[in-house]
Formats: C-alpha cells, sequence, structure tokens
C-alpha cells in the first residue's frame, strides 16, 4: 500500500496539528497562506469534529471539496463550515485571507444570547460579498482585527476576541438570510441529525443522560443516531453527550470555588463518588487533582 494514501479522513483542531491539548473554549486565528503556502496550496480531505469555521478569501481563488461536491471559490467570500464537514481546498498560488478556528464551547457562549447567530454557522455556506450590501473592507478590517487580537497579549483580549467573534457571526447572519436561495450547499442528513442532537445536549445534558431518550425526541432509532455521529465526528452518541458533561465539569472546576461535591450535583450527578469517578476516567485525573494541575486551587 502506498504509505501517503490515508486509510481514514483524518480529524483535525488545526490541519496537519494532530496535538489535542487545545482550549475547548477559545478560538485560533491564522491567514491562509500560513497553513496553505507550505503544503502547496493544497489542503487535502479532513474534519474539525469539535470545532468549526470561517473562512474569507479576498484575493485568490481555488475549489473547495465538501463531502462529495466541488464548488469553485468565488473571490471574495466567506465560507462557513460547520463540525464535522469533510472538506479539502485547491487553492491558487498566492490566495490570501483568513481562517478563523472556533470550539463549540467558545461558539456557544458567544451566541448564548441570541441562537440566530448559532444558526447562521450550522450548516456549510459558501457566501460572496460581491454585491451583497455588506462593507468588503469592513469585512476584511474585522478579521483583520481579531488576527491582531490573537497574536496579541493585550488587557482586555478575550473580550476583544468575543467582541469581534460575534461580528463575524453577525456578518454570516446577514449575508446567509439574503443569499439564502443562491447558497449552493446543503448539509447532509447525518450532519443535519448531528447538528438537532447537539442542540439537545446544550439544553439537556444535566439531567438527561440516555442517548436512547434523544433518539426518540429526535424521532430515530439510537443506531441510526450513533451513526450519524461517528459519520461526522468519529465519536458515539454517548461520548459526544459525556464529553458535553466533562467539559462543564471542568468550567467549574476552573472558574468557581464551588466544592467537587456540590460541582457533581450541578452537572447531574446525584453521587459525588460517582461524578469522581467519570471525570477521572475521561480526564485521566481526578476532577480534584484537575483543578490543581491548573492552578486554580
Amino acid at each position: 500500500m502506498n504509505r501517503t494514501t490515508p486509510t481514514r479522513i483524518p480529524n483535525y483542531y488545526l490541519y496537519g496539528d494532530r496535538d489535542s491539548d487545545v482550549e475547548l473554549d477559545f478560538l485560533h486565528v491564522e491567514p491562509i497562506l500560513d497553513r496553505s503556502g507550505p503544503n502547496g496550496w493544497r489542503i487535502l480531505a479532513h474534519a474539525h469534529p469539535e470545532h468549526l469555521q470561517i473562512i474569507l478569501l479576498h484575493a485568490g481563488g481555488g475549489t473547495i471539496r465538501l463531502e462529495d461536491q466541488s464548488h469553485p471559490l468565488p473571490v471574495p467570500c466567506i465560507l462557513v463550515l460547520p463540525e464535522g464537514c469533510v472538506h479539502q481546498f485547491e487553492f491558487d498560488p498566492g490566495t490570501d485571507g483568513y481562517v478563523v478556528t472556533a470550539a463549540l464551547g467558545f461558539m456557544g457562549n458567544a451566541t448564548i444570547g441570541d441562537p440566530r447567530l448559532a444558526q447562521a454557522v450550522a450548516r456549510p455556506a459558501i457566501l460572496g460579498l460581491t454585491d451583497s450590501g455588506i462593507d468588503e473592507p469592513a469585512v476584511i478590517d474585522t478579521f483583520d482585527w481579531l488576527l491582531r487580537e490573537f497574536v496579541w497579549s493585550a488587557p482586555g483580549r478575550r473580550a476583544a476576541i468575543t467582541a469581534l467573534f460575534m461580528r463575524l457571526l453577525v456578518i454570516v447572519l446577514r449575508l446567509g438570510i439574503t443569499q439564502a436561495s443562491a447558497n449552493p450547499l446543503t448539509p447532509d442528513r447525518d450532519q443535519d441529525l448531528l447538528i438537532r442532537y447537539r442542540a439537545m445536549i446544550e439544553r439537556q445534558f444535566r439531567h438527561q443522560r440516555s442517548p436512547s431518550v434523544y433518539a426518540a425526541e429526535l424521532a430515530v432509532t439510537t443506531a441510526r443516531l450513533n451513526a450519524a455521529c461517528k459519520a461526522r465526528t468519529g465519536r458515539t452518541a454517548s461520548e459526544l453527550l459525556h464529553q458535553r458533561i466533562l467539559l462543564e465539569a471542568k468550567r467549574y472546576l476552573l472558574y468557581t470555588d464551588n466544592s467537587v461535591a456540590q460541582i457533581a450535583h450541578m452537572t447531574g450527578f446525584d453521587d459525588p463518588a460517582y461524578f469522581n469517578r467519570f471525570f477521572a476516567q475521561r480526564a485521566g485525573i481526578s476532577p480534584g487533582q484537575y483543578r490543581k494541575q491548573d492552578g486554580t486551587d
């Protein structure tokens, strides 16, 4: 077998980077040329199961293969790639723009006050800026400032990044509304089911722990829900649910002074001992050790 031929479609946080130790509640910003240039302007098929991407192209061009369809990239444009979407790029040399990779937790916190912003990036889209009514220099300026804040360590950095990211979501929302009928991309059934399942998890994970109940509410079998989750994220429905619970527990451990027992109850566990076992099995250390490791105890 050719060693360069992948045996499966890889999942990444950032393309080519298999490091799983990332900020689950944050984002990453970089110019397109930083990663595409060294890779010969070709980004092979991959997916981001825990992150979404918003990409601006303002010079150059090329094609994107999203799932089983190829599309030319109109420049200037914004691309929306939800979590789990398999995509591949063939950029023209010298293509310029930005790639914003946002963790689902960060996106969820940023959009909690307006669910329309989350819905705007829930499905793949190619959104042209020409004759869109959106000021192109202002869009480029938003991405540019987002990159500046990302690489700086100035006071208020996270607040500034959150504000700029929300501005991007508003831009995507407005472009999506004006171009809904012209956008050629439609979600497949697996992606659509995953989006609805994640939304239900967000609302119910503290008190509902059975994927079969979620499947029934989604009007599918548990096997069908598992198949969709595996196809788009490489994880089962239970694993996605447990991952969300674990993330919430980590947030409380890092950002509050609540005891481990209190956090157990806040995340839906009646038995703190069971919470400790649940956490340790998935994080590799106990809740108390995790808190001390991060210097919050």
